[in-house]
């Protein structure tokens, strides 16, 4: 096997996909499944923090999945973009969010970054 050209052999939004659908049963060991032994989550919804590791993500998923706003993980888009796939959602307050994952090889998530939409849009703005 070529290591510097690993077969992508998975579907990365279907990935995502059971990921949304692990948030919206509250199905915490089925979510950390998903992620990779060395993953790492970014969170900017509103204290910039990592969280790293199976342990870590357990610590950030748990309260989330508790507790939901009634419109808690409704999907508004899905795209493919470079180096993974971006999804724009509703937190588990409800909330517009943007979380955009990476993948490792074997279809395990490597690494998500997250923050509220409106973030983004301004970051957008300013930009263009």
């Amino acid at each position: 096997m070529d290591v510097l050209n690993p077969p992508e052999k998975f579907d990365q939004v279907a990935v995502v996909i059971d990921w949304l659908d692990a948030c919206r049963r509250r199905d915490l060991v089925a979510l950390l499944d998903l992620y990779g032994p060395d993953a790492s989550l970014l969170c900017e919804c509103g204290q910039q923090k990592t969280y790293r590791g199976r342990s870590q993500l357990q610590e950030y998923w748990q309260g989330r999945l508790e507790g939901n706003a009634p419109n808690a993980f409704g999907l508004d888009e899905i795209v493919p973009v470079s180096g993974g796939v971006q999804l724009d959602y509703l937190s588990h307050q409800g909330k517009p969010t943007r979380i955009v994952f990476a993948f490792a090889a074997d279809g395990k998530i490597q690494q998500t970054k997250c923050k509220p939409r409106a973030l983004f849009n301004r970051q957008n703005t300013a930009a263009g």
